[in-house]
């Protein structure tokens, strides 16, 4: 393991790969990344992989859309020979109350304006997408044909090797124990493997970067926030884009392998690091799963599992670096968007770091907002 580098990138999942890509990429010099296991291990490796650009803040829609177009050629811009299966198969979302059908006006009329492509459709036009759909108390959908879906692993594995191409160092089962300090600068990270100096480090530990923040003397408002998945057996093709409801948390949608993935958010559930499971996410997630797409009745499931959403209080990330802390900056906080995110995350963090001007302003993102009540709020979460 180097015991300097110019940079030490801590984390590396999708978000935490993708910078140490681009900072390689745009000539940062030595890049080191560091991982407590192994890459893709922690809330990059367990999420649903979807990937959208119908958000309602403008920020986000900008960003999304970023992200869309560098997945569309990633494979050929990091030169992997594997496949990130990226499908843009669409979001249908739906409103089932008043408030978010006029919510979901608001949205589209945002995403237009930036030039989206989505659109508000009637429930007769939501079952021509999916046919299977129970319709039942649905009000309208809004749907984007450019949304879709990618494999984590292959993403994040893609970037990885690129970077590894560019020279970054990956310290897998290398556990970040403290920062080095000198006066009010950060000088570097120690871990259970020993000390690398730097003059920047990024912080892209996910619902972990909590924990880093003290390290520095930093309270961040991140908190960690269990969210469950269920996956049932591979079946025929018979749903095309991720199904989505805000009112009523829920999602699903069929990978390319023919399984489906489904979740749901627990406005109850507590701020922790428990990545358990419960009967009770089984049976209630099961339960709206077939009340909107009756069919799933009869396909089996097969497990089901936990990750960890890095979540903030207005569900926007922190990206930037930290007032009275030189030389550290956060990339985290995406609250269960980040690998959907984090193709321009890498871009934008790697700019900073270098000094370049913002190729898109995420200034309102800054740590600082807390302290400030600037909260950006996102109303399109799960």
């Amino acid at each position: 393991m180097k015991s300097s580098a110019s940079t030490v990138v801590i984390g590396a999942g999708a978000v935490g790969s993708s910078i140490a890509y681009n900072l390689a990429r745009m000539g940062a010099g030595d890049v080191a990344l560091v991982e407590r296991e192994f890459v893709a291990w922690g809330s990059t490796g367990r999420c649903a992989a979807g990937v959208r650009e119908q958000w309602g803040t403008e920020t986000n829609c900008r960003l999304a859309m970023r992200s869309i177009r560098i997945f569309e050629n990633l494979e050929e811009e990091l030169q992997y020979g594997g496949d990130i299966e990226f499908k843009q198969k669409g979001y249908l979302i739906l409103a089932y109350t008043e408030r978010e059908w006029d919510q979901f006006r608001k949205n589209v009329g945002l995403q237009n304006s930036l030039g989206i492509p989505s659109k508000r459709i009637t429930p007769e036009e939501a079952r021509d997408i999916v046919p299977v759909l129970n319709a039942q108390g649905l009000l309208g959908a809004t749907f984007c044909p450019e949304d879709g879906h990618c494999n984590p692993f292959q993403v994040t594995a893609a970037y990885a090797e690129a970077a590894q191409r560019l020279g970054v160092e990956i310290n897998r089962y290398t556990k970040v124990t403290g920062l080095i300090k000198k006066g009010d600068r950060v000088a570097g990270v120690r871990t259970d493997r020993g000390d690398i100096e730097a003059e920047t480090v990024i912080c892209a530990a996910g619902p972990y970067s909590q924990i880093i923040g003290e390290m520095a003397g930093v309270a961040l408002p991140n908190y960690a926030e269990r969210h469950q998945i269920l996956v049932t057996e591979p079946v025929e093709p018979f749903q095309d884009p991720m199904v989505i409801s805000f009112s009523r948390r829920f999602y699903c949608q069929q990978t390319p392998h023919g399984s489906f993935i489904m979740g749901m958010g627990d406005p109850n559930e507590p701020k922790s690091y428990d990545i358990g499971q419960s009967w009770q996410f089984l049976e209630e997630v099961t339960r709206v799963a077939c009340d909107i797409l009756p069919p799933l009745r009869q396909v089996c499931l097969v497990r089901q599992w936990s990750g960890l959403y890095d979540m903030t209080p207005d569900a926007q990330p922190v990206l930037g670096p930290v007032p009275g802390v030189e030389g550290l900056f956060i990339a985290s906080g995406f609250s269960g968007h980040g690998l959907m995110l984090a193709p321009v995350t890498g871009v934008l963090l790697a700019e900073m770091v270098l000094g370049m001007p913002a190729s898109t302003d995420v200034s309102m993102l800054d740590v600082g907002r807390f302290e400030r009540g600037d909260l950006v709020m996102e109303p399109s979460v799960v």
